[in-house]
């Protein structure tokens, strides 16, 4: 598997069955510039209501929870019923594929319960790195070591042309003690993660 991150939520993981994109950017309301590559898959972490689908043909859309397989890829949307409302919902998601298992935690502000996921190893953790709106950082590194994820991938933090104001990714390596070499891409391979103590992974914009 590939991931590419183009700012924000957006990543797009490329599987050998199917290529997936999270959080398209809208430019508008990032400043950043949307992506323009063929997917099978859209995930959505956070949608407004009522919702509204335009995708091209053969395009898959998930914005809701549930359980799907789509591809020989097994994805599980969770609600945040918490931080879901009348306006809008906001969903994180388990993708397994290739023996991988990525969450992504999307727009998550609040604490999250690690229990949700006590039966579940898993690989890749995306978060959000930027403090406010989302996610604290201290309560970001207090999940990520209850979770125990082989690598962590950052999401949500500053970077040249974002429109909004949020935190730089040298807060949130600080906060957990860490270090990080960005990366164009990054490819990972089930039998390549090891035992051994969570890595981070930011990646060049």
């Amino acid at each position: 598997m590939t991931i590419n991150w183009y700012g924000e939520g957006c990543f797009r993981l490329q599987f050998k069955e199917a290529t997936i994109l999270t959080d398209p950017l809208d430019a508008e309301v990032s400043g950043l510039k949307p992506t323009r590559i063929k997917v099978d898959i859209t995930i959505k972490t956070l949608v407004g209501l009522p919702l509204k689908r335009d995708l091209k043909e053969k395009e898959f859309l998930l914005c809701t929870a549930g359980e799907y397989e789509i591809k020989n890829i097994f994805i599980k949307g969770k609600t945040l019923t918490e931080e879901s409302g009348e306006k809008f919902i906001k969903t994180i998601y388990l993708i397994e594929a290739e023996d991988l298992k990525i969450l992504d935690l999307g727009y998550l502000a609040n604490p999250l319960d690690p229990k949700l996921f006590a039966d579940e190893e898993i690989d890749i953790l995306i978060i959000p790195a930027g403090g406010e709106p989302f996610l604290d950082l201290k309560e970001a590194a207090k999940l990520i070591n209850q979770l125990e994820p082989k690598i962590v991938v950052p999401s949500f933090y500053k970077i040249p042309g974002l429109k909004r104001k949020t935190g730089e990714l040298k807060d949130f390596l600080k906060e957990f003690g860490a270090t990080a070499e960005p990366l164009e891409k990054l490819t990972v391979r089930k039998k390549d993660l090891v035992e051994e103590e969570t890595k981070i992974v930011a990646f060049k914009i």
